[in-house]
């Protein structure tokens, strides 16, 4: 066909049709000297575990499937890890790398959380489930097996308990910003869902599984203030942790720190702060040592080192929003963690926002994100079609595949969701699409455009390719009831420092916070 023209096949090369969403599988045997080569090198390296990826597994698993048998039929005792099981998608770099995470990160996770499902239900609670980097909960037993897919669930927790408050207080479009000890990450909610997306690197490894988008700057409340070289603040990415922590603290911190500033500055006090008993002087004596080497006050060296720690938020900020079309000014802005609301104004205004929303439980927001999480099982596949020449029977045969790979029909219950991940011809990137079983191509077509026009802001007349698609199998979502333990009529105006249970909140000069029925406060800048 046009699409698919006759392949080139080599000589001891075979050639057959396969399915239909991949038309061809071009092979070269597997012989058994290959297999008895990798069972030799696999002998010696003696490794606890051992990861497959071949060049086109995406498309047929067969030769991976081969290579892992013949592994486990020459007594190989290591567990072995396919890359067509773990991202069954085109780019084997990426496929590649995924996969020798998950290699690597599977006989840790399986341990530790064997051990932690072992201690709980020996004190009686029930069985263990694990946040995924997508946002859904997975059975302690099919984590251990998805060991990548949990690499940003911490992340992942607080933006779905954001997107589940923001929804409840009446913003469809929030961008998020978690402030810690040593980071800050940066969300984006659309129509009251987390943004997902596909790939993204952590420590510098590629882990292309589908993950809520997080975007982590090392901006926090125990980030050290420094001068480089040429004589320029710098705040971070160094921190001082948990310990010794910040100066303040009492714990041998000697360096700078955000938290130091804000004390400083007066944002945070000994009511302020919870059970830590602050030394206010040991915090000005940072703050004071870092001012003499930039020829300041104290208090200019404080205000400096937060407006370089917002500055680097508010860019995070942009980042997960600007660059994929979305106007942060239509946006309202959750702020939490222990740090978020002390600096939830200040990002505002440098973005444009006019509404911050500090959710109840702002300092330990992930947890609820966790708590309220439902089951969810993602499964993917390649697809690699022109858009238009995809059929009500293509799409039906890929939603089977699909649903089959996440283990769906298994006595669950819930919703399954499903997505194309498309682009023009030629583009080195995609936008996901939502799909149903049976729609035609033209259909998809058509709102790929509508979608690339109201995310990138254009169109261009060229064919639509489809290179992936996704689904997520969800169980019944939790929905708790979240009531106000403080008056509703509470209103602050700023400038003012209000103590929350678990953070601070900054109310600053022009803006005003008032008490929500849900808890929490929405903070809103003065007409």
């Amino acid at each position: 066909t046009r699409e698919h023209p006759a392949p080139l096949v080599p000589p001891s090369w075979t050639v057959s049709v396969t399915e239909r969403i991949t038309p061809y599988a071009i092979e070269k045997p597997l012989t058994r000297d290959a297999i008895a080569e990798a069972v030799t090198a696999v002998r010696a390296a003696a490794p606890e575990v051992v990861a497959i990826s071949l060049l086109h597994s995406y498309r047929d698993d067969t030769h991976e499937r081969v290579l892992a048998k013949g592994l486990r039929a020459a007594g190989i005792d290591a567990e072995i890890v396919c890359s067509s099981d773990v991202l069954p998608e085109i780019r084997e770099y990426e496929r590649t790398a995924t996969t020798v995470a998950e290699a690597y990160l599977r006989p840790g996770v399986a341990r530790y959380l064997a051990r932690l499902w072992e201690r709980l239900r020996e004190q009686g609670y029930p069985a263990l489930s694990v946040m995924t980097s997508s946002g859904g909960m997975r059975a302690a037993k099919d984590a251990e097996q998805s060991a990548a897919a949990l690499a940003l669930s911490g992340p992942a927790g607080g933006v779905t308990g954001a997107a589940y408050v923001a929804r409840l207080a009446g913003f469809p479009d929030v961008l998020t910003i978690d402030i810690g000890g040593t980071s800050a990450d940066a969300g984006l909610v659309l129509d009251g869902e987390p943004l997902m997306e596909s790939g993204g690197s952590i420590a510098g490894v590629p882990i292309a599984l589908p993950r809520v988008l997080v975007e982590t700057v090392s901006a926090g409340g125990g980030s050290i203030g420094w001068v480089d070289d040429g004589g320029a603040l710098r705040v971070g990415p160094r921190s001082a942790g948990a310990t010794p922590g910040p100066a303040a603290f009492g714990r041998g911190g000697i360096e700078a720190t955000v938290t130091d500033a804000q004390i400083v500055l007066g944002a945070l006090t000994a009511r302020t702060i919870g059970v830590v008993v602050l030394d206010a002087a040991a915090a000005r004596a940072a703050v004071g040592r870092l001012a003499v080497a930039l020829r300041v006050s104290a208090e200019r060296a404080a205000r400096a080192m937060i407006s370089a720690a917002d500055a680097a938020m508010a860019r995070a900020l942009r980042r997960v929003s600007v660059e994929r079309g979305v106007d942060p000014r239509r946006c309202a802005l959750v702020a939490f963690g222990g740090g978020g609301p002390l600096h939830a104004c200040a990002l505002a205004e440098l973005l444009g926002v006019r509404s911050v929303l500090v959710p109840p439980f702002a300092g330990v927001l992930s947890a609820l994100g966790l708590a309220i999480a439902p089951a969810r099982r993602d499964a993917l596949a390649s697809v690699m079609r022109r858009a238009h020449l995809l059929t009500a029977a293509d799409t039906r045969e890929l939603d089977a595949l699909l649903v089959a790979r996440a283990g769906a029909g298994r006595g669950s219950r819930g919703t399954t969701q499903r997505w194309l991940r498309a682009r023009y011809l030629g583009q080195g990137h995609e936008l996901e699409i939502p799909f149903a079983p049976g729609e035609e191509g033209v259909a998809l077509a058509s709102r790929f455009g509508v979608e690339h026009e109201k995310r990138m802001g254009f169109v261009l007349g060229q064919e639509i390719e489809v290179v992936g698609a996704r689904v997520a199998v969800m169980g019944d979502a939790r929905e708790p009831s979240l009531v106000s333990s403080h008056a509703s009529e509470e209103v602050h105006r700023g400038p003012a420092v209000v103590a929350l249970t678990d953070a601070t909140m900054l109310v600053a000069a022009g803006w005003t916070a008032r008490a929500l029925p849900i808890g929490g406060y929405l903070m809103e800048r003065d007409a």
